[in-house]
């Protein structure tokens, strides 16, 4: 019986460079490749590990907003960046790594050194072939966006954590990085819109923000969800469209609500932003209005929105399809509740 890496099949490459890739953290790359090392060790093939990471940047300073931000993506694992006491050693350079591939590199180092007779790398940092750090032409651009995505993440957070499916420590550690980069939920612009809108309608609202820089929020009407509304309104400010100028009929809309209230048993359902961006897409055969906001969909790429309410899943995969970045508050509305 063959026991440790010899154990795994020998895998038959052709070109000279492989490059190994899974969907996350414990998914078996490196022990994937630490294997072919030592099948190839013992085939008497010279080959050679390297991993590249992007984040977090080494040669970023530690608390920089980009590093920050690998720790906000990473609560749910715990990462810490850290200084590489390896490298500093080796080198009298500070390097920045996180404590996972910090804590197993002894572990790591002197099984490379058994499978290739070399002492290959000085520190986990000496692994990466990362030169991201070096491509940044605007550190200030660069410095805001990281901090946009901590608050992006700090978002979601809380509406996982209404959903049971995060932990309040998760929360807690998404808070503490955005005190340490001294932002909070408002300097996401799209929030204080939205949650103003909220507060005069009485209404669950969303607001975003156009690629023209013009902000335009909507709120829950008696047939649509404000996800719906706002979509309508931001198309129709995209192409100039008046803002009392009725771009579904009334008399389009009712039968799919009633629909809806008839297969969910429901008579309180609301059409989301799927069901009305289908039923402007009829309508836009006959009415050159709508056909005109139809068109307008596109120009909703990439912008940025907030809502009161967490949406659901048919809305939210509406946002994703049209490339809309959406945070919410962790309130939950549902056909009999909306929850503040």
């Amino acid at each position: 019986m063959i026991l440790g890496y010899g154990s795994n099949e020998y895998i038959v490459t052709t070109k000279p460079l492989v490059v190994v890739t899974a969907p996350g953290p414990g998914s078996g790359k490196l022990a994937t490749c630490i294997s072919q090392l030592y099948h190839e060790s013992k085939r008497g093939e010279i080959s050679g590990y390297a991993k590249f990471e992007t984040f977090p940047v080494w040669n970023l300073p530690l608390e920089h907003p980009v590093n920050v931000a690998y720790e906000a993506a990473t609560a749910d694992l715990e990462d810490v960046n850290m200084i590489d006491p390896f490298h500093l050693e080796a080198y009298n350079i500070h390097a920045v790594n996180y404590n996972r591939d910090i804590e197993a590199f002894p572990i790591l180092r002197d099984i490379l050194k058994r499978i290739t007779g070399k002492d290959i790398y000085k520190s986990p940092t000496d692994m990466g072939v990362n030169m991201v750090g070096y491509c940044i032409e605007s550190d200030k651009i660069v410095r805001e966006a990281a901090k946009q995505e901590v608050i992006r993440r700090y978002y979601k957070a809380l509406c996982d954590n209404r959903r049971g499916i995060a932990t309040d420590r998760m929360v807690e550690r998404l808070q503490q990085l955005m005190n340490n980069l001294r932002i909070t939920p408002l300097d996401r612009d799209v929030v204080a819109p939205a949650l103003t809108k909220s507060k005069e309608s009485g209404q669950p609202a969303v607001s975003i923000r156009l690629n023209s820089g013009i902000m335009v929020t909507g709120r829950n009407t008696d047939i649509m969800t404000a996800g719906a509304s706002v979509i309508l309104n931001s198309i129709k400010s995209i192409a100039g469209i008046p803002d009392a100028t009725l771009l579904i009929a009334e008399s389009i809309l009712r039968p799919i609500q009633d629909l809806k209230r008839m297969l969910q048993n429901d008579e309180e359902v609301l059409l989301d932003a799927h069901d009305v961006v289908l039923a402007l897409s009829v309508c836009a055969v006959t009415d050159t209005m709508a056909e005109l906001a139809l068109s307008k969909l596109q120009e909703l790429k990439n912008v940025q929105a907030h809502s009161t309410y967490i949406f659901t899943n048919g809305e939210e995969g509406m946002y994703r399809n049209l490339k809309i970045s959406i945070t919410c508050e962790p309130n939950i509305m549902s056909n009999k509740l909306y929850i503040k």
